[in-house]
């Protein structure tokens, strides 16, 4: 999620139930195609809608502990743009605080490498060193 504030491409980062910060995410549910449940996510944590789609930035897995074992999730980010509206955290997601940082800063902020990869990715797309023929471009 990226918006230009002052000229400036920035990126939302939320902090997460473990005190992380990283970028919103989720899981697919029903018969959701991966762009929509990006977009329902956001929403979720965040209350913003209206994003506007850009290309898919790549593929993210991770490992939890929950339901009585260890679950291995997957989760696609795109490139959002959010014209508007003010974030605010999802206290009953778990999310508890929600900033627009600029890219460097994010970099630095996020607690997690997988995301900081995404956030690396989205800024190669915003000044246009992004290769069109990368799996990152799809």
């Amino acid at each position: 999620m990226v918006r230009l504030l002052d000229g400036v491409p920035h990126v939302l980062v939320i902090r997460d139930p473990y005190d992380k910060w990283g970028l919103p995410k989720g899981h697919v549910e029903g018969g959701e195609g991966e762009w929509d449940a990006a977009v329902r996510e956001v929403r979720e944590e965040t209350g913003l809608e209206g994003m506007v789609r850009g290309p898919e930035l790549g593929c993210i897995d991770w490992y939890f502990r929950g339901d009585g074992g260890t679950v291995h999730k997957f989760c696609t980010f795109f490139l959002m743009r959010s014209p508007g509206g003010d974030p605010v955290p999802e206290v009953a997601e778990g999310i508890t605080a929600c900033l627009w940082l600029p890219l460097s800063e994010a970099m630095e902020t996020i607690s997690y490498d997988n995301a900081r990869e995404m956030v690396a990715r989205a800024a190669r797309h915003l000044d246009g060193r992004a290769d069109p023929d990368s799996p990152e471009a799809q």
